[in-house]
């Protein structure tokens, strides 16, 4: 975890000593002080059905979903544990719009914007991978013939972390951005999801 840890922040520093940071997801929070990936991409795409949409957080030790009722994800760890989720991003079977290309998201505690802090991921709480972009093809059983994309991601609240409260921004995508205008040549369809990290201390 320690070696993913020191490469995510050493693309991170080549990204922000590069110029420009325009690319997602990089660039929000971290390159500026914009809280969204909307401040630079537009919300275009034709994947607004959201029953057809598919986003998704499960504790892959039992493949078992994370959702409440509410729509949030409550994520309960025990405090020094590691605990694996696989966020699950797509489109259902049967899709009118069509399947998506590639998939971005981002977990963010708003609470970070603005400091000096690389990490956006909750203060106190180790993460190996909280941003990523994925080429969609995955598949699980839970969502038979879906267009998804899924991917681990393991977290650890260490002894300085709290409870606290994240927002997995997720856009869906088809073609690439024009460099330097992110606004221009892709489409993507943004959400938004509320993600609770709970501590448990024993």
């Amino acid at each position: 975890m320690k070696m993913k840890r020191v490469c995510f922040l050493t693309f991170i520093i080549m990204l922000a000593l590069s110029g420009k940071g325009m690319s997602y997801p990089p660039a929000v929070g971290i390159l500026g002080k914009a809280a969204s990936c909307m401040s630079c991409h537009a919300n275009n795409g034709p994947w607004t059905d959201e029953r057809q949409t598919i986003i998704d957080v499960l504790d892959k030790d039992t493949m078992k979903s994370l959702g409440q009722a509410d729509g949030t994800f409550l994520v309960t760890v025990k405090r020094g544990q590691p605990k694996t989720l696989l966020t699950v991003i797509g489109r259902t079977k049967g899709d009118t719009a069509g399947a998506p290309y590639r998939n971005a998201w981002l977990y963010l505690d708003a609470s970070t914007i603005g400091g000096s802090s690389l990490s956006k991921f909750a203060p106190g709480w180790d993460v190996n991978l909280p941003m990523s972009c994925r080429i969609v093809g995955d598949k699980l059983d839970q969502y038979e013939g879906a267009a998804l994309t899924a991917l681990p991601m393991t977290i650890r609240p260490t002894d300085a972390a709290r409870d606290a409260e994240l927002m997995l921004q997720v856009m869906l995508t088809q073609g690439e951005s024009v460099k330097g205008k992110p606004k221009e040549g892709m489409l993507g369809s943004y959400f938004e999801r509320k993600v609770k990290l709970k501590v448990i201390d024993e």
